[in-house]
This record gives C-alpha cells, structure tokens and sequence, in this order.
C-alpha cells in the first residue's frame, strides 16, 4: 500500500500514547510503561497522553514524530531525534504526572519501579550526538502493509538531512519482528546489554541497540 507520511500534530497525542505504550511492551505482556507508572492500560494510556504534550522538549513530545496515515487516519507511528533530547526526561514525566495531580514522591516511585531499564540502556559514543528512533508501534490491523519500512525511511531521511553522523535504534531482546524490520532498513547490531534486573522486571534478559552510518 501507498503510506501518506506526515508530522504528527498535537491532536495525535491519544494515538501517540498508544505507540508508547505498545512499542514498549514489544512483545511482552508489560513493558517499562506499566511497571513504572504502575497503572492499568487506561492510567498508563491518559499520563502518556499528557506526556506528549508536555512544554518540556522531550523525546516523547508531539513535535518529534511522524505518522503514517491509512484511509484519513493514524496507523503507524514513531519518534526521531538527536540524543541530547533524553535529557529532559526527568522534567517532562515530572511535567505530565505533576499536571494529573501526581505528588514528587510518587513520581519519584516512578522512577524507583523502573530503575531495572537503566541496567541494559545504551547510547553512541561521547564524541558525537547520534539520530534516534524510538517507539515504533503500528497498529495490528494495519502491520505487514510496509508503514513502519516506509516511517523508518522517511525517518532516516530527516536524520541525514540534519546532518547527523549516524543512526541507533534499541529494543528488547526477543522482539523477533521487530529486529527483522530494522534489519531490513539498513540496522545492524552494535550492543547487546543483559542484566538479571532485567530479566526479573519483564522477563527478557535485556536491551539490543543497532545502528547504522547515515
């Protein structure tokens, strides 16, 4: 099928919720999201909601997506940007659970439940800001159509436009699908990170990061 790729808008924001929360889980029956904020799927869904929209720049927010439509309508969904943008992931989930009238020591038991993810995360050297894609989830109606090939395409195009060196990707281990998608747009392995942390939160042993020269 014809993807139409576009940017996404801040209305998208329940649909990009959706792939945060779906990218994280892989193929998993709960990922960093569930555990972290420790809510049910209608919870997790409303606090991403409002972290996409938050006046933090993160890397979750609105503004670092693209979007692959089908029949006038959000299918398929991921976010790039340079890697400084991780930076401000203390702030903007501070921002968005603050704003639902969360507490800092809840939100700071947000971090404690999630704390396992840091045992196997990874980025490219210290010498340089690298091109990221994160939370790539399509929906299941529409997977196997090529929108997530024609997303990644499209995504690592920008990247080069802006000039960056180079391009990661990072998923858990055993996300098969996942893995051969990457494979096919050009990633190859760079690390894999494994820790019993890890293994014990979510039952995979870890993290494998690919990349690839833009």
């Amino acid at each position: 099928m014809t993807a139409v790729i576009r940017t996404a808008r801040p209305e998208d924001a329940p649909f990009l919720a959706w792939c945060i929360l779906t990218a994280g889980r892989a193929h998993l029956a709960r990922g960093w999201y569930d555990i972290s904020l420790g809510l049910d799927d209608a919870g997790c869904l409303a606090a991403l909601t409002q972290l996409v929209l938050t006046e933090t720049p993160s890397w979750w927010r609105w503004d670092r997506w693209l979007v692959a439509e089908a029949d006038g309508a959000p299918a398929a969904g991921l976010a790039a940007f340079g890697s400084t943008a991780f930076a401000t992931s203390e702030a903007a989930m501070t921002e968005a659970l603050s704003g639902l009238g969360w507490t800092l020591e809840q939100i700071g038991e947000v971090w404690r439940r999630g704390a396992y993810v840091f045992s196997c995360t990874s980025q490219a050297g210290d010498d340089h800001e690298s091109w990221v894609i994160e939370n790539v989830a399509c929906r299941p109606e529409h997977r196997g159509k090529g929108l997530v090939a024609a997303l990644l395409a499209r995504a690592l195009e920008v990247g080069r436009a802006q000039r960056f060196p180079d391009a990661q990707i990072s998923f858990v281990i055993g996300n098969a699908a996942a893995e051969r998608a990457y494979a096919r747009a050009g990633f190859r392995l760079v690390e894999e990170r494994r820790h019993p942390d890890f293994q014990a939160a979510v039952g995979t042993p870890g993290l494998k990061r690919f990349g690839q020269a833009l």
